[in-house]
């Protein structure tokens, strides 16, 4: 390939990867992409033709791009989105704006270099916007691209400023120089570009994980409407249309332990108590402020059953909600929180952000045997009277079903179970949201008998209020996506989920009851399978990763790996300890047996064992010596080491040296500051200058002569050491 198109493709090719990692985020529409992507092919083609802009149009362009976009701003045309990033977004479009400026321009070195910087720019940018693998893959072809194109440029650079040199040093057109006789074969630039990027990763990895973090995870995407999947801090029954389920990320979660993989998982958000026929409530606002103590963590409760304790650590995207989310009874949390809010009802929150954040729950998720739950019958108190209020206008018919169905059991639990097992079994599950009126909920129990689940556990709560239990429903998600290649749990907005507590006085607990069909229940559904579900596990798994242990990487997990390390090295000197100790003892047992202190026969043994172990030691070392003396002798190895050398002092110095020896013989003498070139050039001798050039290209070209070119030289050698002889 001809090294200018070589450098053109990667130049070209790094401008699409600052594009594409705007892609990737998000940033753009159809109709900017269109619009890029044409841009960029007609630049292609139009290279080097007469078609393509000139520099002052370009300059004018580009200076006139702030106040255009301003003025769309201004006459709302590009309108703020109302999200946090819209500033970033417009930024991103004018940077694309004038790289597509720049491409449809003729370019000099600096209009390269300023595409150069450009690109970078829209890397940059979208390292804020987008948190996704696929961010991250394109991240690893921009180094690769990146880094082949500015060597080339370098290159591309060096051969002009030579080859202006030589058109100005030698007038005879036989001296002239190519392009191609000064830059590196083309297939070299990547293998260059690799060694540079593993030695920069090299030196950054250890900074990375090294220096302080400060704010949070990225500026993350707008993440509204996740009330139109099911979770919501206000619950408004009532309505008509269908619920869109979102498959969009809400959260991952490492789960310590076997819950990591459990279809039972419940992601506590809020509690509501307060119900008025058309909505859910709370009663309460006033919320405990909690302080970060002096290891970071903030303690929310006390352990009742240390065995059963599951530590989460969750990775939340930003969302239009403060409430952190855990495993229910919710006892510590640890992340980069100054202060927490615990309300009544155990629902956790922080001072709302845009960012990214990633937090440390631990868990505890036992509950008391079904007998004691069974033999709780203390009465309520004053203070659990609002879980107990119903409407001032209910349908008696509700209260009637309910007796109905729990009229043969005596306990709570047990009607509860009772009321749960005839809400699956009995109502079906839908997304259509179909029951209205005043008391939708009468109409979804005796009219429409079919809804989704804030229906069906609302319908639980009430029913049981009805039997004078108290009771409260739960938003939060259930269940997840678990990827056993990244060990993470991922949670989607359709996982959104509502569920019924139910309260025990006597054990003072809240025990978890879900009366939503199993079809209803989130990732109840056939799991994909097949190639497309196995690729799309491992792309999830890689993006899990780099949110991990690059975006959602803080001081929290500065201090996990530091523990790791010293955890790791502790360990090492314990092993490393144990084998001196070892050794010590089979030292000390040896010279013991030297010593003569176990007898004469011993003694003797031990002296011989040594013996012979040195002389096998010496006999072994003398053996691969010989092997390898012996093999550097065969005619066949010394062929095959020639074949694999081909040594550059066979190709490129020895040849030289026979021109400087025969130019040195002349008068002509190399000195310390020449370059190759110049010396040549100084002789006048266009044979000279000839043997010259190749030389260049072996030395710094890392090629070989061919056959032909290796003639050639000896042939233009020999006529210079005929002449040599032919004047004296």
């Amino acid at each position: 390939m001809k090294f200018e198109r070589f450098f053109r493709i990667v130049s070209y090719a790094a401008v699409f990867c600052g594009f594409l990692s705007l892609w990737i985020s998000g940033t753009f529409g159809i109709l900017a992409t269109g619009l890029f992507v044409g841009v960029f092919v007609a630049a292609w083609f139009l290279e080097d033709s007469r078609f393509q802009i000139g520099e002052k149009l370009g300059t004018a362009l580009i200076v006139l791009a702030l106040p255009i976009f301003y003025g769309l701003w201004y006459t709302n045309i590009i309108a703020p989105s109302g999200s946090e990033t819209w500033i970033a977004g417009l930024l991103a479009r004018m940077i694309l704006c004038l790289t597509a400026v720049k491409l449809l321009q003729r370019k000099s070195d600096r209009d390269w270099i300023f595409l150069y910087l450009m690109v970078f720019f829209q890397v940059l940018l979208a390292a804020g916007l987008s948190i996704s693998g696929l961010y991250f893959l394109s991240f690893i072809v921009y180094l690769l691209v990146m880094t082949c194109a500015i060597v080339a440029f370098e290159i591309r650079k060096t051969s002009r400023a030579v080859q202006r040199k030589v058109d100005g040093t030698v007038a005879d057109n036989r001296t002239e120089i190519s392009d191609s006789n000064l830059v590196l074969r083309t297939r070299r630039v990547p293998s260059a570009a690799i060694v540079l990027i593993i030695f920069v990763v090299m030196l950054a990895i250890p900074l990375f994980f090294m220096l302080p973090r400060v704010g949070g995870a990225g500026l993350g995407s707008d993440q509204r409407g996740l009330s139109m999947s099911g979770f919501s801090d206000r619950v408004t029954l009532g309505n008509f249309g269908r619920i869109v389920e979102n498959d969009s990320v809400v959260m991952r979660v490492k789960l310590e332990g076997s819950a990591a993989v459990s279809n039972k998982l419940y992601f506590r958000g809020v509690a509501l108590d307060t119900f008025d026929n058309l909505s859910w409530t709370r009663s309460r606002a006033d919320a405990k402020v909690l302080a970060r103590g002096s290891r970071g963590t903030i303690n929310l409760a006390n352990p009742s059953d240390i065995d059963m304790i599951v530590e989460q650590t969750v990775y939340l995207e930003p969302l239009d909600t403060p409430v952190l989310f855990a495993l229910p009874r919710p006892l510590a949390i640890r992340g980069n929180f100054p202060v927490l809010s615990l309300d009544p009802y155990g629902a956790i929150s922080h001072m709302r952000s845009s960012e990214r954040i990633s937090y440390r729950v631990a868990s505890d998720l036992s509950t008391p045997p079904s007998t004691d739950l069974r033999t709780d019958d203390r009465p309520y108190t004053a203070e659990h009277q609002n879980y107990r209020t119903l409407p001032v206008e209910f349908d008696p018919r509700i209260a009637e079903l309910t007796e109905s169905i729990t009229k043969t059991h005596k306990n709570r639990y047990d009607k509860a179970l009772a009321v749960e097992s005839y809400l699956q079994t009995n109502l079906g599950y839908t997304l259509e949201q179909k029951a209205g009126g005043k008391q939708p909920l009468a109409d979804f129990l005796f009219n429409v008998r079919e809804g989704h689940c804030e229906y069906f556990a609302t319908a639980m709560a009430m029913m049981l209020r009805t039997q004078g239990i108290a009771t409260r429903i739960v938003n939060g998600f259930h269940g997840g996506d678990y990827n056993d290649t990244a060990g993470l749990t991922v949670v989607r907005q359709s996982h959104a989920h509502a569920w019924v507590e139910v309260y025990f006085p006597g054990l003072d607990a809240w025990i978890t009851f879900d009366p939503t069909p199993f079809a209803g229940q989130p990732g109840s559904g056939a799991a994909a399978g097949g190639i497309t579900a196995t690729v799309g596990k491992y792309l999830e798994a890689i993006e899990a990763v780099w949110i991990q242990y690059f975006v959602a990487f803080d001081d929290q997990g500065q201090r996990s790996l530091g523990r790791s390390v010293r955890d790791e090295f502790q360990d090492y000197q314990s092993r490393l300890s144990v084998y001196l100790g070892v050794t010590t003892d089979l030292a000390a047992e040896w010279l013991a047996e030297v010593r003569g202190e176990k007898g004469l026969e011993a003694s003797v043994r031990a002296v011989l064992g040594a013996a012979g172990t040195v002389l096998s030691i010496l006999l072994g070392i003398f053996l691969v010596v010989w092997v390898i003396k012996w093999t550097s002798k065969r005619p066949a190895w010394s062929r095959l080491a020639r074949y694999f050398r081909r040594s550059r002092r066979d190709s490129s110095v020895e040849f030289y040296e026979r021109l400087l020896a025969a130019l040195r013989i002349k008068g002509f003498i190399r000195e310390a500051s020449q370059t190759p070139l110049e010396f040549a050039f100084a002789v006048g001798d266009p044979d000279a200058v000839r043997i010259t050039q190749q030389y260049q290209q072996v030395r710094f070209g890392e090629r070989s002569l061919s056959r032909d070119e290796a003639k050639e030289i000896d042939h233009l050698l020999r006529n210079l050491e005929g002449k040599q002889k032919g004047g004296r």
